[in-house]
């Protein structure tokens, strides 16, 4: 999509759109949001919007950098402690590799 074409107006409905929809547990869409609206909140010259999505582009990377770090730190605990945990662990894989390392 090409927002470079859209209305300032149009620019800070969507941005809004995409950091509500991240709220909904979906911190991709909050990712999509900063690689979007990045230019147009930080680089661009000023218009009256800006100030508002530059707040909902903060807003959207500090929720997907802390949704980044609960996902890497359950990743992290989830493999290294998977086969302790027995038959819970094997109850939230999906595929169940064999063996114990």
């Amino acid at each position: 999509m090409d927002i470079s074409k859209v209305t300032n107006e149009k620019k800070l409905q969507l941005c809004r759109t995409y950091f509500i929809a991240g709220l909904a547990f979906l911190p991709f869409l909050w990712t999509i949001n900063v690689f979007w609206f990045f230019n147009d909140a930080f680089r661009a010259p000023a218009f009256p919007e800006q100030k508002r999505i530059k707040k909902f582009v903060i807003s959207s990377l500090i929720g997907a950098l802390i949704w980044s770090v609960i996902l890497i730190t359950w990743i992290i605990i989830f493999q290294t402690k998977r086969a302790e945990w027995g038959e819970m662990a094997d109850r939230m894989s999906f595929i169940i590799p064999l063996g114990i390392a």
